[in-house]
């Protein structure tokens, strides 16, 4: 059995979980990378080494959990649940359909939920860390982003409650980015934050601030300025925040209709 401790790692395929891949890799650690395509994830492993390894698995399906679990405890047992993936559409909430709303809640939220269920004997064994990966959103509430934000706003939650709830048995931490430039974000929602003024990191930024947030004592961290700071307004004086918010609304929604108007239009 490899010394190395062993990380499991969802959304591996992602912009962000390719990268925090890479970082893990560089610090010592062995993968166990989780995403629902096999092909990429096979391609992934090919290039980490042969120590490392990879399950196909849509984290939706009720079994997901468990069949990564047991895989993690065949390759000796987890110290770190790294919960990365997840979904977004920045939409209209009346425009959603339901298989969208329900996609991103079970993703975003129940998914990293029950994959913490499934992997907290282990983690507690290892004296393990979970790493649950959320978002800006998480903390303030936007305009066109509701369903995200609530999945957001709860894996926060979730990710406060349990790190006080097993403090001393396992590490539970939960890092916010601002919008980054992945595919998470497709051409019209980064051409809206171009025209509200909002900054994209680049991944290698976030894996950066990742990796900090892992090696330290830290339970969270929020990226970016002005975004961290509205976090903060928003928990103390969310009225304030409301009125700042409002005043982007109007840009908002004349972004929408033209993107409605140019689909409408081919």
């Amino acid at each position: 059995m490899s010394a190395q401790k062993l990380a499991v790692l969802t959304g591996a395929t992602g912009g962000l979980g390719r990268v925090f891949a890479h970082r893990l890799l560089k610090d010592g650690w062995r993968l166990l990378l989780v995403a629902r395509q096999r092909n990429a994830l096979q391609a992934m492993v090919a290039q980490l080494g042969p120590e490392h390894q990879a399950i196909a698995v849509d984290l939706c399906d009720d079994k997901a959990p468990v069949q990564v679990a047991h895989q993690a405890a065949m390759m000796g047992g987890a110290s770190l649940l790294v919960n990365n993936a997840g979904v977004n559409r920045m939409v209209a909430f009346e425009d959603m359909t339901q298989a969208e709303l329900t996609q991103q809640l079970q993703v975003n939220l129940v998914s990293p939920t029950c994959l913490t269920y499934a992997m907290l004997d282990q983690l507690e064994a290892n004296q393990g860390t979970i790493v649950n990966i959320g978002s800006a959103l998480g903390a303030i509430g936007f305009p066109y982003q509701s369903v995200y934000c609530a999945s957001k706003f709860g894996l926060r939650g979730f990710s406060e409650a349990l790190s006080r709830e097993l403090d001393g048995r396992v590490s539970v931490k939960y890092l916010a980015p601002r919008a980054a430039d992945t595919a998470i974000n497709d051409e019209s929602v980064r051409l809206l934050n171009k025209k509200l003024g909002n900054t994209m990191d680049c991944p290698q930024v976030v894996a950066d601030e990742f990796m900090a947030l892992l090696k330290s004592k830290a339970k969270r961290k929020g990226l970016g300025f002005p975004e961290k700071f509205f976090a903060r307004l928003n928990g103390a004086l969310p009225e304030l925040v409301d009125g700042s918010i409002i005043k982007q609304l109007s840009t908002i929604r004349a972004h929408f209709a033209a993107q409605s108007a140019k689909l409408s239009s081919r």
